[in-house]
């Protein structure tokens, strides 16, 4: 049991892979950034802007 991560269930568990935010996921294509976070990097992840 020594060094297992506790699990967690439910909407909890997931946060922002860049800055932990907890709110305003992304998480269509298991993506898990905050929708802030998201903005900076969608281009670079190859995501383009729609008009």
């Amino acid at each position: 049991m020594a060094g297992e991560q506790k699990k967690q269930y439910g909407r909890g568990a997931q946060e922002c892979q860049l800055c932990g935010r907890k709110q305003g996921l992304v998480r269509r294509y298991h993506v898990n950034f905050c929708r802030q976070c998201f903005r900076e990097w969608a281009q670079r992840l190859g995501f383009k802007k729609m008009n």
